[in-house]
């Protein structure tokens, strides 16, 4: 690791920046590193912007990637290296606000049918009955799951920010996740040291994420859901479904770990009118509303 990657490491922890943004930051600037082929300390203000605009209009990705790499570009040259912001100003662009777009409920049943693979399978299913967002998903322990029958809940540790909560269990998850670990062998230490919920193949830790977003990508083209959206459209259906049948927006706000009830108030207009949710199915319970396929 160079020094200034270990400096910029040192003030992400002393500020108490959580382990994806660490990593994303970091990733971020060693890409700028890769663009010029020197070291981002020797960078002026111009190529740096340079770079933002190369990220947009050549290479098309979207404006927020290109304001992550704004924000670790910001973070780098006012908190590591020192350079006045007002001189070394690291433009962000205003995003597009899009509405998301979700899966019917068929969908989404069509969708975990679809996907081959049981590891990937019990994570997507997990994430859509959960609302977690797909970092959080991959890196759940046996632990992380209370089945008490007074508690029945999922914690989430280090979630976005750095902060923990928990979610809820559903009768109908915990049932999968049971027959799912029982399967696999998932509860002997000697196989999972890490208990991992979600192990990867050598069990020494967590599955990829990339790997998860790729089998969500295989189940989509399997469908044939021309919809766009990767693993997050499951946590937007989750918001979307709750509020739907009838849950209120504030549990909402907790499940999914909202700062701000504004950010969980834009699911409410993606209500479907039309749905009408079953009398004789618990509203916190998506996969019992889920079509049987």
């Amino acid at each position: 690791m160079t020094p200034l990657r270990q400096s910029m490491v040192d003030a992400m922890v002393v500020r108490g920046f959580a382990a994806r943004t660490q990593e994303s930051y970091v990733e971020a600037i060693a890409r700028l590193a890769r663009h010029y082929h020197r070291s981002p300390e020797h960078l002026s203000k111009d190529e740096v912007c340079a770079y933002l605009l190369d990220m947009v209009s050549t290479r098309k990705l979207s404006y927020s990637t290109m304001n992550q790499a704004a924000c670790a570009a910001r973070f780098l040259y006012a908190k590591v290296l020192g350079f006045d912001p007002a001189e070394f100003h690291v433009p962000m662009a205003k995003a597009p606000a899009r509405q998301p777009e979700l899966l019917s409920r068929l969908e989404v049943a069509q969708l975990l049918a679809c996907c081959a693979q049981p590891v990937y399978r019990m994570l997507l299913i997990t994430l859509y009955a959960t609302g977690l967002r797909v970092t959080e998903g991959s890196r759940l322990r046996i632990g992380d799951i209370d089945s008490s029958i007074d508690r029945m809940s999922v914690r989430v540790s280090g979630g976005k920010g750095g902060k923990d909560r928990y979610t809820l269990l559903s009768a109908s998850l915990l049932a999968l996740l049971r027959s799912y670990c029982h399967t696999h062998g998932l509860h002997h230490a000697s196989k999972n040291p890490g208990l991992w919920l979600f192990p990867n193949k050598q069990f020494n830790g967590p599955t990829a994420v990339e790997n998860i977003q790729r089998a969500y990508q295989a189940a989509r083209h399997c469908v044939g859901i021309t919809k766009e959206g990767g693993t997050h459209t499951l946590r937007h259906c989750f918001a979307t479904h709750l509020l739907e049948g009838g849950v209120d927006l504030y549990t909402i706000q907790k499940l999914l770990g909202h700062g701000h009830i504004s950010t969980t108030a834009r699911y409410l207009h993606l209500i479907s009118p039309q749905f009408r949710p079953p009398k004789d199915i618990d509203p916190l319970d998506l996969l019992a509303g889920l079509p049987k396929l």
